[in-house]
Parts: structure tokens; C-alpha cells; sequence
């Protein structure tokens, strides 16, 4: 869940909704999902772009640009609420209801899999296969299910370590160091509350340690291994031992902000959004940012935010949906998304323009972490998978379960849900 000020909890901090019933179009057998494919761009006829409220004017900016450069197209934005939840919620219930009012669809990449299982996206692969070198490859990761993309990726997001420069001379380059300076300075502070930006820290975490918690084929849950019960452990211990204050386990992305700002901590983890904030606090000369650091010997990961988009398994104009896709995820387009909406860019080449290196100071640290970052696991039953998750971790957080029971009960849970599609 593309980290802006009002794309927030559309990135990870969510609290996600329970999934749709299994159905809809998808396979009966439960394998790959029907659907026609959209193999032809086309810039004709009328397309509806439905996304959340556009707050900064950007995807407005998007749109007339495309209207003005295809005279034989019209595209219309229907802006949803600004919230996550209701942004689901409604193209859910236009989605089953087969309706073709929406013909291209702003997905949270967390969605994209539990939308193509239904049956309800037009299948991609075969436009990624001819474009998909123009994206960071691990944005493209999230527009993957079961061997074919369902859509295209349209922005993304990966966090940062935030750290006062005068407290310690440079970024930790491992966990275990970053928690010891935290320690002995004043602490690290994250989205430790329960919710779905508590699954984000803590799979950055166990990412960064070669751990996952389901299985490469999406069908079985790994999360009862030693490296999720080191995980807990250690963030369970840093606790304990005052890396992190207790009162992190009622924060989330914007009271983790305000606590680092306030002088509160050494460290945060938080999405780029805060770097504008922070550099105009009482701070703003006294931090820096980093990339994700390495877990017992292994290489830094981050966790990936975003929005994908899809075209709707029952758009009227699918081709003329795709052209406008096309559009706006060109490098001129992403520039007009990243300076005026501050959305990171999915494409490379963007990240090397002029204007975006001034809006984002921080461009080429933002790319390195977009490149390394993983997606969360790629399932339709992502939502109750994240509950499993933040639950347990939570309760480890706050010494109501051990590590081991901690990682036992999120396997189980893992599993149930996995099993229910």
C-alpha cells in the first residue's frame, strides 16, 4: 500500500477487509482463472479510470494529458474515497456485480492476486512480456499470479531507516547493529501496533534474514521456521531491553513520524513520505536516511507499497484501456506522478530525471530500496494471511506469546486460510 501523506493507508497501514468468497469468474479447479486477454493498445473510444480521491490534482494532470494527445479516446477519472478500505470495498461491488463502469482499476498491489483469482482482471502477459524491462523487475513481481501478470505497475514504495546524525556517525549496516545503537542512544521506533503495517516491519525484518512465511508456490505456509522465531525473538527482546519504547506497540506510520521528530528515538522506520515532513521539524538538519540493513550475515530487504493497474474482466473497451495504461506509465507521466504527488516510480529511467531528483532528494536511495524490496506473499488470501501475522507478532510484542508459539499459531492460521481457496 505508494507512500504520499494521502496514500498513507493505502500502502501498508491499512486494515484490510475479509476476502471476497471464491467464485466469481475464476477457475472452478482452483488453478489459474479464466480470463480473456488484452493483447492490443488501442487509444479509442471512452475508458473509466477508477482510483482513489485525487488529492494532489496528478492523476487529473494524467488524464487530460491523454485526452489531449488521443483526440479519437476520451478517458474519465472516477475518483473513490480516499480510504483504502471504502476504495476496495466499492470496485468489489461493481466487480460482482459485472459491471462495466470501471474499466481500468487502481489496485493496492496486496489485491491484485485476490482480483485475478476471482476472475475479475483481463489477463496482461502478454504486454508485460513486450514492456516489462521499462519497470523495476521487483514492481513487476506484484503484478504476477500463478505464471501470468494481471496487470501493470503503476507506482510503488519501500521504506527507509530514518537516523539522527547527531547521535550516531552512520547508518548501522545490520539489524542486530542498529538495535545495540538504539540501545545505548534513544531507541528505534516503527509501526508496532496491529495492523497491516506491523506485517510490513516485521517481514522487513525476516526478508532480511532469508525467512518467508509462505511457500514459493503459494500453497503451504513456512512460518514455524527458526528464522521467524528469531524474528520475534528479536523484536520481542529489543522490548525488553529498551531498543524500542513499549509504546511502540500502539504506533503506526504517523505516531512513529511525530515521536522521531519530537526527538523521541534515534531511529525510525517509516515510508519516504516523511523525509519532506521531518526536513521541516526541529530536526531537519540533524537526520538522514538508508536502505534497509542486513540480518545475521545476509543482504538488506524491504517490503513493497504500490498500486498496479488492471483492466476490468468486464471493460467494454479493453484495448482503449490498455493504450491509456501504456500512457500513463511512460517517464514523462511517472515525472508528473512523482514531483506533484510524490508517488515513487515504477520505471527506471524515470528516476534519472532532473526534476524528479529535486522533488525527491532522496531519488537514488528510494530506487535501490524499490529494487531490493520483496512483495508481500502473492495470494488471494493475502488479508487473512497479514492477520495472521500481525496478530501473533503483536503478541509477541507484548510477551503474551513466546517466539515459538508465536510462529506455531501464525503457521496454523497461515495454512487455514491458504486451505479455504
Amino acid at each position: 500500500m505508494m507512500k504520499t501523506p494521502r496514500m498513507l493507508a493505502a500502502l501498508v497501514a491499512t486494515a484490510l477487509f475479509a476476502i471476497a468468497g471464491c467464485g466469481g469468474g475464476g477457475d472452478d479447479s482452483g488453478g489459474t482463472p479464466k480470463a480473456e486477454k488484452a493483447t492490443q493498445a488501442k487509444a479509442s473510444g471512452n475508458v473509466t479510470w477508477c482510483i482513489g480521491k485525487d488529492t494532489t490534482g496528478a492523476f487529473g494532470t494524467v488524464v487530460d494529458n491523454f485526452n489531449k494527445a488521443n483526440p479519437k479516446a476520451k478517458v474519465k477519472l472516477l475518483e473513490l474515497p480516499e480510504s483504502a478500505d471504502d476504495q476496495r470495498r466499492l470496485e468489489i461491488q461493481r466487480l460482482r456485480a459485472k459491471s462495466s463502469e470501471c474499466d481500468v482499476l487502481g489496485m493496492d498491489v496486496i489485491w491484485t492476486a485476490e482480483y485475478a483469482a476471482q476472475g475479475w482482471l483481463k489477463d496482461v502477459s502478454d504486454y508485460i512480456s513486450q514492456n516489462g524491462d521499462k519497470f523495476i523487475k521487483s514492481t513487476v513481481d506484484t503484478t504476477n499470479y500463478q505464471g501470468k501478470n494481471w496487470a501493470v505497475p503503476f507506482n510503488s514504495n519501500a521504506g527507509f531507516i530514518f537516523y539522527r546524525t547527531d547521535q550516531v556517525q552512520s547508518a548501522p549496516k545490520d539489524w542486530e547493529s542498529l538495535y545495540k545503537d538504539a540501545a545505548d542512544n534513544n531507541g528505534i521506533v516503527y509501526q508496532g501496533f496491529r495492523y497491516e503495517g506491523l506485517t510490513v516491519d516485521f517481514l522487513e525484518l525476516l526478508y532480511s534474514k532469508g525467512g518467508s512465511i509462505v511457500s514459493d508456490d503459494g500453497k503451504k505456509a513456512t512460518a514455524n521456521s527458526q528464522e521467524v522465531k528469531d524474528v520475534l525473538k528479536f523484536m520481542a527482546d529489543g522490548i525488553k531491553d529498551g531498543a524500542a519504547p513499549k509504546a511502540v506497540t500502539t504506533y503506526k506510520e504517523e505516531e512513529a513520524r511525530r515521536a522521531f521528530e519530537s526527538g523521541n528515538a534515534t531511529f525510525m522506520r517509516n515510508w519516504p513520505y516523511a523525509y519532506a515532513l521531518d526536513k521541516k521539524s526541529k530536526i531537519g538538519s540533524k537526520f538522514d536516511i538508508a536502505t534497509f540493513p542486513g540480518f545475521s550475515g545476509q543482504s538488506g530487504a524491504g517490503v513493497l507499497g504500490g498500486y498496479n493497474l488492471g483492466i476490468s474482466a468486464f471493460s467494454k473497451n479493453p484495448s482503449g484501456s490498455l493504450a491509456f495504461i501504456e500512457f500513463a506509465t511512460k517517464p514523462d507521466q511517472q515525472q508528473i506522478m512523482a514531483t506533484e504527488a510524490s508517488l515513487p516510480p515504477v520505471t527506471s529511467a524515470t528516476y534519472d530525471s532532473a526534476a524528479v531528483k529535486k522533488a525527491m532528494p532522496f531519488a537514488a536511495e528510494l530506487k535501490t530500496a524499490i529494487e531490493q524490496a520483496k512483495p508481500r506473499p502473492v495470494s488471494p488470501v493475502y488479508p487473512q494471511i497479514s492477520e495472521a501475522v500481525y496478530n501473533n507478532v503483536y503478541d509477541a510484542l507484548q510477551g503474551k506469546a513466546s517466539p515459538d508459539e508465536a510462529a506455531s499459531k501464525m503457521n496454523d492460521e497461515i495454512q487455514k486460510a491458504l486451505e479455504t481457496f
